[in-house]
């Protein structure tokens, strides 16, 4: 189990960056070219934003440097995500991220001369427009909280600065935090983070679980201080931003820029933590029974319902099943399916030094990159799914959109992502008609896909939204208040069926999801939309499809809201959110019948 590295991983298990520059000198000689441009456009622009012709023309000739230094940026960047023991990449992509930051300090003109432009010009550039309607358009929503020229230059150019906090995060995670092996039953076993939470959580074997989760809390328990300090950092650089903006609190700043009220964001956090916790306790309590446990700890809950009943799959028999399970959503998406297989869009290896979790970039009109660790489970065909989704809904979005309106809120962002997973969970379940396959399939909706988002997310989020508010009223957050919070936010939610052993109040410290402002709430609210999405192409066929495609093609022309709509999904009601829950609570009731019916305790 010792993971080896990254010069040692076969390259077929690696993705394969050369789609989006054949060599690093051709990577290295468009961001010089890039720097050019940006000095081009400053010369040509700078300070004559006067006619809507000569406005339309800057933002078409700021768009062609944007898209490449988004190629550029993603090259470095995801090259740096997979061996963060390579200096030479950390290297590189620090001084990329320096050298971008320094053009975005050059070209923040623009924004900063539109924002003090007539409303009156702002409108007849928008009726000349040809791709920037939409734009300008968030020119004028956002002018009332624009600083002055030079403070917003000085801002811009400090971003790489004022965002160290996330890179500071993975070095101190993926860098520094070594761990020593530990003993369980007299026997020694390796421990790191990927081993951690990709083997050990899982492991049937309650002595090997315990203890690493153990000994996976004693080092984590060494950082936390850095840790907090570093993320305090964060909080405080995003309060102090808000109150220079002119927001009335940093939740208002943050929800502005995904366009969610403040209402939307509440109501999905509260309802799931007061309506979705009876469910996920029974849960819990199901697998205490299943295994014969003296008590349910934190550190038992990623216990699969059937430890003996695990297939197994290869790489190559993934493609067949997402090829097949994603049929619905018609045979362009199938082929893209086997264009990242063949062209090697995905990184499945494991070694040291890579990022853990998995995530999709997607570099504007290129394919995108999938970053997952393979553990030949059929759970991570789910997890392929969920990022390929990103992957379809991108590559519509950038075919039919400028560079500036491919990117949704991020309110919206996991909906597509969550909706293959059902697909293809459903999928799973019409191939076999066994009782025990069935149950096996239930139960992975519910420990991975349901799991993941409405829980370990919206718990992440709950416990955000608690440290945000201490920053609100002019508080900072150390290790002892943001254990506290998490110890607080997780007794609520599992109550008396589960017990928090030591270390749980820990896990504020596993995800970066805290450094990306208010993400994490959005995976619940990504699959409240795609568990309608699911059910709606499931009865509707085509009319639905038709729906899904023009919403997701869309990009970030549509609100949330919009969006939903466009999709057939209410969110101004809780409706779909209430259903969704009330789905789980059904799922988690025929497992339970299943376990019982099948005599498998």
């Amino acid at each position: 189990m010792d993971l080896p590295r990254r010069k040692d991983v076969p390259v077929e298990l690696t993705w394969d960056l050369s789609h989006l520059y054949a060599t690093e000198a051709e990577m290295l000689a468009e961001h010089e070219a890039t720097k050019k441009m940006c000095a081009e456009l400053t010369e040509n622009y700078k300070g004559k934003l006067t006619t809507p012709e000569k406005i339309d023309a800057c933002l078409e000739a700021w768009q062609e440097l944007m898209v490449k230094m988004d190629h550029v940026a993603n090259y470095c960047a995801l090259a740096a995500s997979v061996d963060y023991y390579d200096v030479k990449l950390q290297e590189r992509q620090s001084k990329i991220q320096r050298d971008q930051a320094q053009m975005a300090g050059e070209y923040s003109f623009i924004e900063s001369e539109l924002s003090a432009a007539e409303e009156s010009l702002l409108q007849k550039a928008m009726a000349v427009a040809t791709k920037n309607r939409h734009y300008l358009e968030e020119i004028l929503r956002q002018k009332p909280y624009r600083l002055d020229p030079k403070t917003e230059e000085a801002l811009t150019r400090l971003s790489a600065t004022l965002e160290a906090p996330y890179e500071l995060y993975h070095v101190v995670k993926l860098t520094d935090m070594k761990f020593d092996p530990f003993a369980a039953d007299g026997v020694e076993y390796p421990l790191g983070y990927s081993l951690f939470e990709d083997d050990y959580e899982y492991d049937a074997r309650t002595a090997v679980r315990r203890g690493a989760f153990r000994a996976f809390s004693d080092k984590l328990k060494q950082y936390e201080n850095i840790t907090a300090a570093i993320y305090n950092t964060q909080v405080q650089r995003e309060k102090t931003m808000a109150d220079l903006r002119g927001f009335d609190s940093v939740f208002d700043s943050m929800l502005f820029g995904q366009k969610v009220s403040r209402e939307i964001y509440d109501r999905q956090i509260d309802r799931i933590m007061e309506r979705l916790a009876p469910h996920m306790r029974r849960y819990a309590k199901l697998i205490g029974r299943v295994h014969h446990l003296d008590k349910v700890t934190y550190a038992d809950l990623k216990l699969p319902i059937d430890s003996d009943y695990n297939p197994k799959i290869t790489i190559a028999e993934a493609e067949d099943y997402l090829a097949k399970g994603l049929s619905p959503l018609g045979e362009d998406y199938v082929e893209m399916v086997h264009e990242a297989f063949r062209d090697r869009w995905v990184d499945f290896a494991r070694n040291q030094g890579k990022e853990t979790g998995g995530f999709c970039a997607s570099p504007y009109q290129k394919n995108s990159y999938i970053l997952l660790t393979w553990n030949e489970r059929m759970s991570d065909v789910l997890t392929l799914a969920h990022e390929l989704g990103h992957a379809g809904h991108f590559r519509l979005a950038s075919a039919n959109q400028s560079w500036f309106d491919t990117f949704d809120q991020d309110f919206i962002v996991e909906a597509p992502s969550t909706t293959n997973e059902i697909i293809m969970a459903h999928y799973l379940l019409k191939t076999n008609s066994d009782r025990r396959f069935r149950r096996w399939v239930l139960s992975c909706m519910i420990s991975n896909t349901y799991y993941h988002n409405f829980v370990t997310h919206l718990l992440e989020a709950a416990y955000q939204r608690e440290v945000y508010r201490i920053v609100d009223a002019g508080g900072s957050v150390q290790a002892e208040t943001l254990n506290r919070i998490m110890r607080e936010t997780l007794e609520q939610f599992w109550g008396d069926e589960v017990e928090l052993t030591e270390g749980a109040e820990l896990t504020w410290m596993r995800q970066p999801h805290y450094y990306m402002q208010l993400y994490s709430y959005v995976y619940s609210a990504g699959l409240t939309i795609g568990t309608q999405m699911c059910r709606r192409i499931e009865t509707e066929g085509d009319a639905a499809l038709t729906d899904w495609k023009k919403a997701l093609a869309a990009g970030g022309t549509l609100s949330p809201t919009e969006f939903a709509a466009a999709a057939g999904v209410d969110l101004t009601s809780e409706k779909p959110l209430m259903d969704t829950i009330a789905y789980i609570g059904e799922i988690i009731d025929e497992i339970i019948e299943l376990t019982d019916e099948l005599g498998l305790l």
